[in-house]
């Protein structure tokens, strides 16, 4: 019988979350391995190989551990839920004209919901991931601060996730360096999981072409919304593009246009299917609304705004800004101009390590607001 209780641990298949099993199997806790099969390959119509995350190769590698180390291992099929939650999340949000982060949304709103959902149905009292991430209690709130391995740091993807599910959670791969997780694996002689490459592109999505997903989902899109115009902005038509959902603001590269200047997606207009064009300057904006918060290290911040580096995208390495909570949204105030920043994207908003929130970005601008009010 565990002294340390009962955890129920989302394994991938990978080296991360087969080697956060394996310590907390170590550490004397009563280990249960769970793997999700989130998404079908077949349906996806792309023509790469199923890899990554929910693959069959993956599955059987995240059983065959559970099977060395002896303790239970079950697979739950989530991909109803998944595709309903995220994968219409994603469609639509493109339709809308913003840019999706369907793995933040995953985490948060699918991946956590789904464990705790078991781990209630199995007796489990924890639940576990492989994520680079530190879990603490301070004040009453359980504080995610980022990992100790800076180039591994997950805890942008982790700002939705509610304290209630975080008072369950446990990160065993938080005080590690990658090489060290490496290393561990090594040593028990796991050296295909060493050797296994790592899968960063979206599950649902294997050939990275996210313009041909659109298509095959959405029928006839392509022929509603061909012939856009792209405009500066000053209003100057200067060609045509395909369509505004194939667009991203920041974008540079397959624009199909050349200005004789380097020019970059500033601007989306869905109403009008414009795609608005600027030079590398006009990319930058120095303010922006955040709304569906959540945050993490204190309840709310109304009437009293914070100095903070805060993220626009998940390899960003943040911006000091000052954020002011209006009601349920945020404004952020860099201190300097913020290229490409792109509604739909998420922000996370950190103190020192830790996360103090996070939300949906909803809009950029530029504003002239006194960045003295904290002094």
């Amino acid at each position: 019988m565990s002294t340390k209780g009962r955890v129920l641990v989302a394994m991938s298949g990978g080296i991360d979350s087969s080697v956060a099993a394996v310590m907390l199997h170590e550490q004397g806790y009563e280990v249960v391995g769970m793997t999700m099969k989130t998404w079908d390959y077949a349906s996806s119509g792309a023509s790469k190989k199923e890899t990554g995350c929910c693959s069959l190769d993956s599955i059987n590698d995240a059983r065959n551990i559970a099977v060395q180390l002896g303790f239970p291992h079950y697979i739950i099929d989530i991909r109803e839920e998944f595709g309903d939650f995220v994968i219409n999340h994603f469609t639509d949000e493109y339709l809308a004209g913003r840019t999706p982060n369907p793995c933040v949304l995953c985490n948060t709103h699918i991946k956590w919901d789904a464990l705790l959902r078991r781990a209630d149905q199995l007796g489990c009292e924890f639940i576990a991931t492989g994520h680079y991430a530190n879990l603490r209690q301070e004040n009453g709130r359980y504080v995610i601060s980022k990992g100790l391995d800076e180039s591994k740091d997950q805890s942008y993807a982790l700002w939705g996730i509610s304290q209630e599910s975080l008072s369950r959670t446990i990160f065993p791969l938080g005080k590690l360096h990658k090489t060290e997780i490496r290393e561990m694996a090594r040593e028990r002689g796991f050296t295909e999981l060493v050797n296994k490459p790592e899968s960063y592109e979206i599950c649902f999505i294997p050939d990275n072409d996210y313009r041909g997903f659109l298509k095959r989902r959405v029928e006839g899109l392509e022929e509603r919304v061909a012939g856009g115009e792209f405009v500066l902005e000053d209003g100057t038509v200067v060609g045509t593009h395909e369509g505004y959902p194939f667009y991203t603001i920041g974008q540079r590269k397959g624009l199909g246009i050349a200005l004789g200047f380097p020019a970059y997606v500033t601007r989306i207009e869905k109403d009008s299917n414009r795609v608005v064009l600027g030079n590398y300057d006009e990319l930058a904006k120095n303010a922006m609304t955040v709304g569906k918060l959540n945050m993490s290290k204190y309840e709310h911040l109304i009437g009293q705004p914070i100095p903070t580096v805060t993220k626009v995208r998940y390899n960003d390495p943040g911006t000091e800004a000052i954020i002011e909570q209006v009601g349920d949204k945020m404004k952020v105030h860099f201190l300097s101009g913020v290229h490409a920043i792109a509604p739909g994207q998420a922000a996370v908003f950190y103190e020192g390590n830790d996360v103090v929130g996070g939300g949906w970005i909803e809009s950029n601008y530029n504003s002239e607001f006194n960045l003295n009010v904290l002094q």
